[in-house]
């Protein structure tokens, strides 16, 4: 789409400013149990409201389209990436996503999970007379290009999002639109903030922790360990790239130049995500692009909780203009240095199959990401006025 937007994962605190306080705030519900749909599955906004997507079960996305190709993202569109929500969640905290409206046109959404958008899983801001016609179109050509396959929910105990103000130890997002030097896609306004567990347990809001039946709560005394993710001149690294840490403990990734993710994956396949090669339904994090231009000086964060001390694999999975996995851009948690699976056998393996991977970077046009946008995204998923970073 042609028009910055802020995308914005939220949950809790608004980081709205005083002219926007008399903004209309529109909540839509996605999915449920058995329910494909957005609802209610169109809203007609002004400019600076705001539309709060909240997840329920199953695993779906809002990930901007076109009335013309409804079941495809857009080369500059936000998505909200996948929020998985477990079947027994039924009574929350839920992850959500929020949108700033920025003019009058249209807004074209859709979940790009399997065949949902076919099924007429989309939404609207705006449609006008034509939104029957974007649902029909949906159901008539229903291509998607989403990357994880149709049953994503099983193993995942909770999942909840917060959005909340960054702390002032951590720059909060200015409006930066400049091209990183090595990657075609921008940040838009984009900082974010986000947790997700290691079960793929997103945790936190509305409560200050979120159930799960195999992890366990963090305590005053836990640990957040800060890991840089790349930097100028092309730097591909994780800083540090292997650590140890305890139940409870956080893990935040500090994006810096100049497009990155930290992605789940496993020892046996370095450079694809977890929830892509596992065989037994389980779901891995993901941060989605964080792009930060060159010349940023505020950066967006990703957090994960730990919820035991076996062993995690990250890798980043941007591959333009070559496989940052590859070239051995990968980082683990808890790997044990005295086996044969130790970070360094973790780091040849991927670096020996060049960063072979079908996860693949959407990097193309000019504000163009996992998270993107003409749009602005925050992710959040912890209250950090709680849990310092």
């Amino acid at each position: 789409m042609f028009h910055t937007a802020r995308f914005f994962f939220c949950v809790f605190v608004l980081l709205a400013n005083a002219s926007r306080s008399w903004a209309v705030q529109y909540q839509v519900i996605v999915g449920g149990e058995g329910v494909l749909k957005y609802n209610p599955e169109y809203v007609n906004a002004n400019p600076g409201d705001t539309v709060v997507f909240s997840f329920r079960q199953e695993n779906h996305t809002a990930t901007q389209s076109t009335l013309d190709n409804p079941c495809e993202h857009t080369n500059n569109g936000f998505d909200s990436g996948f929020l998985p929500v477990a079947a027994n969640n039924t009574d929350g905290p839920f992850p959500a996503a929020e949108y700033t409206v920025q003019d009058t046109d249209p807004v074209w959404v859709f979940c790009r999970q399997a065949n949902h958008c076919r099924l007429g899983m989309v939404f609207a801001i705006n449609p006008g007379d034509q939104f029957s016609i974007f649902q029909a179109n949906a159901m008539g050509n229903g291509t998607t290009n989403s990357s994880l396959p149709s049953n994503t929910t099983s193993g995942i105990t909770s999942t909840s999002s917060t959005i909340t103000s960054m702390p002032s130890a951590i720059p909060s997002v200015a409006n930066t639109t400049t091209s990183p030097s090595t990657s075609s896609a921008t940040t838009s306004d984009i900082t974010s903030v986000v947790t997700t567990t290691t079960t793929v347990t997103i945790t936190d809001l509305p409560s200050s922790t979120s159930s799960s039946t195999s992890a366990s709560i963090p305590t005053t005394t836990s640990t957040d360990h800060v890991v840089i993710v790349g930097g100028a001149n092309e730097l591909l690294t994780y800083q540090p790239s292997n650590i140890t840490a305890d139940i409870g403990d956080t893990v935040t990734f500090h994006f810096m130049q100049t497009n990155h993710t930290a992605t789940q994956s496993s020892f046996d396949d370095p450079c694809r995500g977890l929830t892509e090669t596992s065989t037994t339904g389980q779901l891995g994090f993901d941060s989605g692009f964080m792009p930060v231009a060159s010349n940023a000086t505020s950066y967006p964060t990703f957090t994960v909780q730990i919820n035991d001390t076996s062993p995690i694999w990250v890798y980043c999975k941007q591959t333009n203009p070559k496989s940052h996995c590859g070239a051995g851009m990968v980082f683990s948690v808890n790997a044990v240095e005295s086996s044969p699976n130790n970070f360094a056998a973790f780091q040849a393996k991927a670096k020996q199959i060049n960063g072979t991977t079908s996860d693949t970077a959407t990097t193309s046009g000019a504000t163009t990401l996992g998270y993107s946008f003409g749009p602005t995204i925050i992710a959040s998923l912890l209250i950090l006025g709680t849990y310092a970073l």
